[in-house]
């Protein structure tokens, strides 16, 4: 008999911050694709196994374009046409499109040169912990540390003057957080656009040295730079914030774990690759597809869309052993965080950096950083928004 998920859930199991849904969790218990319908009524699929998960990632039958996935997992949206992704937005394109914009990108996010960023990623965050130390002995660590690291390092390497930087995290909060109304939502998604439209002009009579100046010499549009500019930014900035905050709150939360990690800094990078395994804050994708397809003994309709929950692939136990719990030991990686096929997270390497040298920093500086508040207590974001994690973090330390 085939497993119906009615609706995605909107919350998390109470004293659960770090796991998915229940909902989730008990749909991947029955099985790896579960039906799902669509608050306005059409039939779908929900995916919440690995190897399922990973082999629509990698299959072109299914399509990442934004106007074809018709329906909103939480919203009956009626009759309204979702029209295609904006010029430069290539998350949710296909190729050719997809590789149009992605291609001269993929230079500039090397292994090699994200490793040459690591000591101004050094430099940033020490600031960034001297001003926590002497304002302390407490702090909101996402305020103080999560957010201002990834969006100073995101903003250098395109080229956004650090004065308008403010502006711009209130901005992406908004249009990624899950909590304002569609209107906020679409004005701060505007206001940002006019912003980068203007940045580009702006490059264009003065480039310098930054990824967006490197791009003028190609044949790509002011338009196009600007969604591939939007992209960018909000991808760079989001995710990384959520994990530097989230990872820690993990880590308090997890004594034994974090004592691990303080006494071997060589535990450094399988930490990071276990924090995003188990905390997956990028939970779910949609795909379309583009013919029949069968999977995993069920025929996928053409124009179906299907939700592939990451969180629960990077739980499932038939590819991890005691999948929901911290191993920062862990041996069997591969790990969906960043997802996979052509979408696979261009700027994985960069948010690696930025995860290993911020978060033992953090820990090193403050040996007895402790929540300040009870953990049922932090502020975490709601389901609705894209990206996991927690609106505020308060922390103390011993002076």
């Amino acid at each position: 008999m085939e497993y119906t998920v009615t609706a995605l859930p909107t919350a998390r199991q109470s004293g659960c911050p770090f796991d998915p849904p229940k909902e989730l969790i008990e749909a991947r218990e029955h099985g790896p694709i579960s039906r799902f319908t669509f608050p306005d009524g059409h039939e779908s699929w929900l995916v919440t196994g690995y190897d399922l998960a990973r082999s629509i990632l990698a299959d072109p039958r299914f399509s990442s374009r934004k106007e074809l996935m018709r329906h909103h997992p939480l919203v009956d949206l009626g009759d309204f046409e979702v029209p295609p992704a904006p010029p430069g937005e290539f998350l949710l394109m296909d190729e050719p499109q997809h590789s149009r914009y992605r291609k001269p990108l993929v230079g500039k996010f090397t292994v090699r040169r994200m490793r040459l960023l690591t000591e101004r990623v050094e430099q940033i965050t020490a600031e960034h912990l001297d001003a926590m130390e002497k304002a302390g002995p407490s702090a909101d660590l996402v305020t103080a540390f999560a957010k201002p690291i990834p969006s100073i390092v995101i903003c250098e390497l395109l080229g956004v003057p650090y004065e308008d930087r403010g502006s711009f995290q209130d901005n992406i909060d908004k249009f990624l957080g899950g909590e304002v109304s569609d209107e906020d939502l679409i004005a701060a998604y505007t206001a940002t656009q006019e912003y980068l439209a203007e940045l580009v002009a702006a490059k264009r009579a003065n480039p310098t040295d930054d990824v967006l100046s490197d791009l003028l010499d190609s044949d790509l549009t002011d338009e196009e730079l600007r969604g591939m500019a939007l992209i960018l930014l909000s991808a760079g900035f989001d995710t990384t914030a959520n994990m530097l905050a989230l990872g820690t709150f993990a880590l308090l939360q997890n004594p034994e774990q974090l004592a691990a990690l303080r006494a071997d800094p060589e535990l450094t990078e399988k930490a990071v690759e276990e924090l995003l395994r188990y905390l997956t804050v990028a939970k779910t994708f949609m795909r379309t597809a583009l013919e029949d397809v069968e999977l995993g003994g069920k025929t996928i309709k053409a124009g179906t869309t299907v939700i592939v929950s990451y969180a629960t692939a990077n739980r499932d136990p038939e590819r991890f052993t005691d999948p929901h719990v911290l191993d920062l030991r862990r041996q069997d990686g591969g790990h969906l965080a960043f997802g996979h096929g052509i979408h696979q997270c261009l700027g994985q390497q960069l948010a690696r950096v930025e995860l290993r040298v911020a978060l033992p920093a953090l820990l090193n500086r403050f040996p007895t950083l402790r929540l300040a508040v009870p953990a049922e207590e932090v502020s975490l974001r709601p389901e609705t928004a894209d990206i996991y994690g927690v609106k505020s973090l308060p922390v103390t330390w011993d002076a």
